[in-house]
């Protein structure tokens, strides 16, 4: 067995927690060796470069879709919590801040929190001032940030994140008040911006993406339109500059080790029945009517929406529904005042997706809710529309069996036939908008050949199958780390691996499937299907996803009565190519529309005004034609040239760069394994064979008891026990506790036989003794650096190089004697210890000088951005006058001429002026770049210090 000393010990917990410069891939390895997640090279390098440079106020990371941005920011946001720096936001749309929530908790074991105008008002009732400033990660929607900019702006953020930030795109503009909402939030702050579409319809999106970033790496728009605008020419100079904070990955780059599958789509005709259809177009026109009571005139169109959803979804929700609208009718009969907001719980009642409310700017108010005012009331009139609406519901309630549900069985069967063909598993996620129909569909199928093979999931917390799941679930992994504590996450696990494990059928709605992986489910089938594109993608990408072996089955329903629920499939099918192909809703579609929220509402309004076939054909094609504009490639091919990397030798980058990352592992696994049976030697039993141990007693009271496995890559999390990671609390435990040994100047043996492989540095020396000292140099420059500086020197007088003190180190050890004594060391060795913590410090400040130089060239830039723009308004002034003496020389009439002389006269004073301005700008500009150059140059060694760890007298045998 190979020993440790404390001297190891100690060395190996400084090694594993010292705080390194970006840009090499040992910076995140803490963040790595911790994350649950497969090992892809081109997300190991977009993380380093958000890392590398720390004068950086940002990246833009790109990589096409389905490459992982989410992986890559995380392993980002991983490094920040590994190095204590914890205040920390993702700012996402609202649709997917459950799954950031969930990949962060799930793949990183990053403690998170999903913030909105509920949770926020909660927190604060519950005490906490501001529930931003916590040691957790804070997850919010774009247009919430925008509402709470100055609270988000009171937060020292050590980084924010910005998903699908396309989405910001057009923020130069002075009427993008959620951009500038956003800039000023989180103005200074360090960002990583996600998109897969950084560039849709114009250069000036770039533009508008790095003034989010930092307002320093462009000029204003009238110099970056004259620089990079004006052909082709530009584009060289433009993508110089874009490598400077922007990355873009191509699948084509990483197809040797990531591989995708195919989706395909089928498509069953229903034909709902009489009575069924009767509902339908009683509901529709009672929706069409603006004096009705039931609806809330301020929420008549996002109700409208809402209605309509479940009106496609089955009769059960609308009766449901119908039953909701008639009691708010009855409270208005009893003089009855709303008790909360009517929209909202109709929402959470049925637990639909709230994105609509949530990005609707005009219904939030200061208090969080949504105000609405007191209708006049008809009494008369009032008590018709409740017995209106008995009649509607008792005629639903007779309805017993929807024909969409029949359609769905046929739709199961072929799925489950096709799933065997390809050796795929029998399973299927349903997607719901109801949780209405979600029950109904579970009791319909287990009536017709499922029974108990099908689980639901919904966002409730009070369905009785799923608490016996979720309770049986607690008791099989009590003790272990795949208990988390929270009921939501705990909950959604015990459903997911039932699903996996024992049901053939998981029923999902829209809120309780946000953030799910079902990797190893292919058949997807969208019971009813949303109007936003972006939406119905998320369901796919649920199973059609990295990690899914098979080509994924997407069933989707036409129902044969109703037109325009038939353009709906055909605008998401044809248009946004979603359920055929490799990839689905590619980037170049999906990511090119404004809001798949407006086409929602566009959709809609369309369902609200047009009555007859023709009308819906019109209304849809115009939408079509509009999406075209949105859609179109124009700027593909420019987005390829400024973009994608042209690099013939990518490909073997990301090799070298997966096998350096799998060495560090390794390195970190095997040094973080040896320290814990070091430290917990006396505390814990250890099985090597496994690289697990047994922990009786708590070494602390935050540390649970049990058995413990080291957490290995490619491997699922144990079943029986807690997962042994650096940012688990045991883990700091252990690196704290070594990092403070008292180690007295000692003499130590090293066994070069333990080694696994030769080690020729070590072999090859002429003495097999001599002198260790190691010092912890500690530079404040532009960020705190941390640098071991190795002082090691043979007895024969020659040194050893940093690498052979390492190996050394890593060597089986033992003491060897007592305590040496100081005054042994040879002469001479003190002053080399000297020299070489100087030389470290010099090439740290020689590197650090190098981040330095490039931003200074980057203030540079930028003032002569600032002086083209100048320069150009000049330029257009001579234009003007130019085309003035021409048309003075060609002028008809005397008076002609006398007005065009007096416009020559006034641009040659405006020519003047603005030429002595150039100068004052010149000197303003180059003012304001001096003043941030030296503000850089006090930073570049704001201080420098070295901390003895040890010394040694050590032999090698």
């Amino acid at each position: 067995m190979i020993e440790t000393t404390d001297v190891q010990a100690k060395y190996f917990a400084w090694e594993l927690t010292r705080k390194r410069r970006g840009g090499e891939v040992d910076r995140i390895g803490p963040s790595l060796f911790d994350a649950a997640v497969d090992l892809n090279p081109h997300q190991i390098e977009a993380a380093l470069f958000a890392l590398d440079n720390p004068l950086s106020k940002g990246v833009l990371l790109a990589d096409e879709v389905g490459l992982g941005k989410t992986i890559e920011a995380a392993l980002v946001l991983g490094q920040y919590w590994a190095e204590r720096r914890r205040r920390l936001i993702v700012i996402c749309p609202a649709s997917l801040r459950k799954q950031w929530a969930n990949e962060l908790a799930e793949k990183f074991h990053l403690p998170t929190q999903v913030l909105d105008a509920k949770t926020w008002k909660q927190a604060r009732k519950d005490g906490i001032y501001n529930p931003f400033d916590q040691d957790v990660i804070s997850i919010v929607s774009i247009h919430f940030a925008a509402r709470m900019e100055k609270v988000v702006g009171a937060i020292p953020w050590d980084l924010a994140v910005i998903d699908e930030a396309h989405k910001l795109r057009n923020a130069y503009r002075e009427s993008h008040r959620t951009g500038h909402a956003i800039k000023r939030a989180l103005a200074g702050v360090r960002k990583v911006l996600l998109t897969a579409t950084p560039l849709q319809n114009s250069l000036l999106e770039l533009y508008g993406l790095s003034t989010l970033i930092d307002e320093h790496l462009f000029g204003d728009r009238v110099s970056f339109r004259s620089r990079f605008m004006r052909g082709d020419e530009g584009v060289p100079a433009l993508r110089h500059r874009l490598t400077m904070f922007s990355k873009r990955t191509l699948r084509r780059d990483v197809l040797e080790y990531v591989q995708y599958t195919e989706r395909k789509a089928l498509t069953f005709p229903f034909s709902p029945g009489e009575d069924e259809q009767r509902v339908y177009d009683l509901v529709s026109g009672y929706l069409l009517r603006e004096d009705s009571y039931g609806i809330p005139t301020r929420q008549r169109h996002l109700v409208g929406l809402v209605v309509r959803k479940l009106l496609a979804s089955s009769t059960e929700a609308v009766v449901a529904t119908l039953e909701a609208i008639r009691a708010r009718l009855k409270r208005l009969e009893d003089d009855q005042a709303e008790q909360e907001d009517w929209l909202t719980k109709l929402i959470e009642d049925e637990d639909l997706d709230s994105d609509a409310i949530d990005e609707d700017e005009t219904s939030f108010d200061d208090d969080g809710g949504l105000p609405e005012p007191e209708p006049e009331i008809d009494r008369e009139k009032l008590r018709a529309e409740i017995v209106e609406l008995e009649q509607y519901i008792g005629l639903a309630r007779g309805v017993r069996e929807d024909r969409k549900s029949h359609a769905l069985l046929k739709g199961l069967e072929a799925g489950f036939s096709h799933m065997a063909a390809i050796g795929a598993a029998r399973k299927a996620v349903i997607f719901t908008e109801s949780v209405r129909t979600q029950d109904y569909l579970a009791r319909f199928l287990e009536r017709h050949g499922h029974a108990g093979r099908v689980v639901k999931f919904s966002g409730r917390a009070s369905d009785p199958a799923v608490n016996g799941i979720y309770q049986s679930w607690l008791s099989t992994h009590r003790g272990s780390d795949r208990v988390t504590g929270s009921p939501a996450i705990d909950r959604r696990t015990a459903v997911i691996d039932h699903f996996r494990e024992q049901a053939d059928i998981l029923i999902a709605t829209e809120a309780g499937a946000e953030g799910i992986n079902l990797q190893f489910c292919s058949l997807v089938v969208n019971y009813d299907l949303p109007w936003n594109p972006q939406r119905v993608e998320q369901r796919i990408g649920r199973c059609h996803r990295y990690g899914q072996k098979h080509d994924v089955v997407v069933v989707n329903f036409l129902n044969q009565r109703n037109a325009a629920d038939q353009r709906v499939l055909e605008l998401l099918s044809e248009k946004f190519q979603l359920f055929d192909g490799v990839f689905g809703a590619s980037d170049e579609i999906l990511g090119r529309i404004e809001s798949g929220v407006d086409i929602e509402r566009r959709i809609g309004s369309i369902y609200e005004t047009c009555r007859t076939p023709a009308e819906i054909e019109a209304a849809f094609a115009k939408l079509r034609s509009e999406l075209e504009e949105q859609i179109h490639d124009r700027m593909r091919e420019t987005e390829e040239a400024l973009l994608a990397t042209f690099d013939a030798t990518v490909v073997e980058r990301l090799r070298l760069n997966r096998e350096e990352a799998i060495s560090q592992l390794d390195r970190i696994g095997r040094l973080f394994w040896r320290l814990t049976r070091h430290v917990l030697e006396d505390a814990a039993s250890f099985d090597d064979s496994t690289l697990s141990f047994e922990l009786p007693t708590a070494p602390v009271a935050s540390v649970p008891t049990g058995k413990y496995h080291l957490i290995r890559k490619g491997q699922p999390p144990p079943e029986d026990g807690h997962v042994h990671r650096l940012s688990h609390p045991l883990g700091e435990h252990v690196l704290d506790t070594a990092r403070r040994y008292d180690t007295a100047t000692a003499e130590l043996t090293f066994d070069l036989g333990s080694a696994p492989q030769r080690i020729a540095a070590l072999e090859q020396l002429s003495s097999r003794s001599g002198w260790l000292e190691l010092n912890l140099l500690q530079l404040e420059s532009f960020q705190l650096e941390e640098h071991l500086v190795f002082s090691a020197q043979a007895d024969d007088g020659s040194w050893l190089d940093e690498e052979a003190c390492q190996r050394l180190l890593e060597l089986s050890g033992a003491a060897w004697g007592g305590v040496a004594e100081v005054a042994q060391t040879p002469p001479g060795f003190a002053a080399n210890v000297r020299r070489q913590i100087e030389a470290a410090l010099a090439k740290a400040l020689e590197e650090n000088d190098t981040y330095f130089q490039a931003e200074r060239e980057k203030l540079d830039r930028w003032a002569d951005d600032q002086l083209l723009a100048a320069e150009q308004t000049l330029h257009d002034t001579k234009a003007r006058l130019k085309d003035a003496k021409r048309r003075s020389r060609a002028a008809s009439t005397v008076e002609e001429q006398a007005a065009i002389q007096e416009e020559i006269k006034a641009l040659e004073r405006q020519q003047r002026r603005q030429r002595q301005e150039i100068f004052d700008v010149e000197d303003e500009i180059e003012a304001r770049r001096d003043a941030l150059i030296a503000a850089l140059e006090q930073r570049l060694n704001q201080s420098s210090s070295s901390v003895p760890l040890f010394r040694i007298r050590w032999r090698l045998t």
